[in-house]
């Protein structure tokens, strides 16, 4: 890992050969005859990684940007996570942690305890996805209150199994055939400070979206008293990676303690030191009810968790949830020592480094008026483009910078409308995020001059 400290400018020297090469065509084609459609965005089959580097099986080299979909906290086969996964499969990998008790999941529950505001007073269910933490976490929140609602957001995103496909405002074809959906769910709108909803000022965009629940939701079609739960990520992830204006999430939290409802934060993908804390409700000072998480806590293992108050998790009774896979022996091992790097050094890296790749995003927007917005805390970065004549989204330029990027050599993800996000590994190095804006200036001066 280098230094966070390092500042040494990259100078491309290195792109890819013509892509796909023959080999990776090849089992695209393969791919083609036995998998599901998934939307694959560019064709890139790995054969290997390490750090913040992938290999194509036609030998070319890639600086991975997206790390799995913000997943690779400590980026791709870092040694000590293949230590702890050595170490363990060769004592045992799964027996069901809702019928039986093992050491790792026991560790990797306490290091999430002690990573929670006040390091005690929580209690975690494992999970093996994001999507299951949420379900977990609105299953408790009606459980413990005796009420149905659950209100979310729009342009969220909050998994594809049903209950979490249902609270998912993100995009329509996400949902698309697949009604009906979970009876009880509700949509407010977000802060977007960029983009204000309801036709108003990015001055008053937290007291509107505040006042649409308060005045509007609870007062016409969901009465607050019968609602379980407000679920919000405190950075929308595929909407867009939106940072909420000043004050939003306290005034969930105020509309929360008035009503007697929970307020649950989805930190699946901003989470586990991504923002440069541990949770990116810290930014904001406020403290959840309950914590979806996942992606980063992994490692790059399956595994997600709910964490909850211990008041509310002591009220289910044995049997009310659970789950095969949950507490797996080798995914705990991998997740304790990676949230201990977490709190030694990626978070602060994360701070670090991303405060600089910042700098240099933002130094773009002189050069391209195509981009609108940069966004975003720590390695949770957003680069929106617009049309510069109207300020619209201009979603076709972002994909084509995306697919012009992984041409030379960077691999980007869109989300939301028209932003490409940055999620690299928690790893990633002053010279590497030099590297990253470099290439990507040379894929939109490819996609606009």
């Amino acid at each position: 890992m280098a230094a966070a400290s390092e500042t040494t400018t990259y100078t491309v020297d290195y792109m890819p050969a013509d892509l796909p090469g023959p080999k990776a065509k090849a089992l695209v084609d393969r791919d083609a005859l036995v998998m599901a459609p998934m939307g694959r965005v560019y064709p890139l089959v790995v054969d290997h990684a390490q750090g913040c580097e992938v290999w194509d099986v036609d030998g070319n080299r890639f600086l991975d940007m997206t790390a799995g979909i913000a997943v690779l906290a400590a980026g791709h086969c870092h040694p000590r996570l293949i230590r702890a996964a050595q170490a363990q499969i060769t004592r045992f990998t799964h027996m069901a942690g809702t019928d039986f008790y093992n050491e790792p999941m026991i560790n990797a529950a306490e290091k999430l305890v002690a990573l929670m505001p006040g390091g005690a007073g929580w209690q975690v269910f494992f999970t093996n996805s994001g999507t299951e933490a949420v379900e977990a976490s609105i299953k408790l929140a009606r459980y413990v209150t005796g009420r149905q609602n659950i209100i979310g957001f729009y342009s969220s995103f909050h998994g594809r199994s049903y209950g979490s496909l249902s609270l998912t405002a993100s995009k329509a074809r996400q949902r698309r055939g697949f009604f009906p959906l979970l009876p009880g769910t509700f949509h407010a709108f977000y802060a977007n400070p960029y983009r204000p909803p309801l036709n108003t000022s990015p001055a008053m965009v937290t007291e509107t979206c505040l006042g649409f629940i308060e005045h509007t939701l609870f007062q016409t079609t969901c009465p607050p008293d019968e609602v379980a739960a407000i679920i919000v990520e405190p950075i929308q992830g595929e909407g867009g990676y939106v940072v909420p204006a000043p004050g939003f999430l306290r005034g969930l939290r105020e509309i929360c303690d008035r009503h007697g409802i929970m307020l649950i934060t989805d930190e699946v993908q901003s989470g586990v030191g991504r923002t440069g804390k541990m949770w990116a409700f810290e930014h904001e000072e406020i403290v959840p009810d309950i914590v979806a998480s996942a992606k980063g806590l992994g490692g790059g293992m399956p595994l997600g968790a709910m964490i909850a108050r211990e008041s509310l998790t002591r009220q289910w009774q044995p049997g009310s949830h659970g789950n095969t896979y949950g507490g797996h022996g080798l995914t705990c091992a991998v997740a304790h020592e990676l949230l201990v790097m977490v709190e030694d050094e990626l978070m602060a890296n994360a701070a670090t480094v991303g405060a600089h790749l910042m700098a240099q995003l933002e130094g773009l927007r002189a050069r391209f008026p195509q981009i609108g917005a940069v966004r975003g805390r720590g390695l949770m970065l957003g680069v929106e483009f617009i049309d510069p004549a109207s300020g619209q989204a201009a979603g076709k330029l972002a994909d084509a910078v995306m697919e012009d990027a992984f041409h030379k050599g960077l691999l980007l993800l869109t989300c939301g409308a028209s932003t490409i996000r940055f999620c690299p590994p928690l790893i990633l190095a002053e010279s590497q995020a030099d590297e990253a804006v470099e290439r990507f200036a040379m894929a939109i001066a490819a996609c606009t001059l």
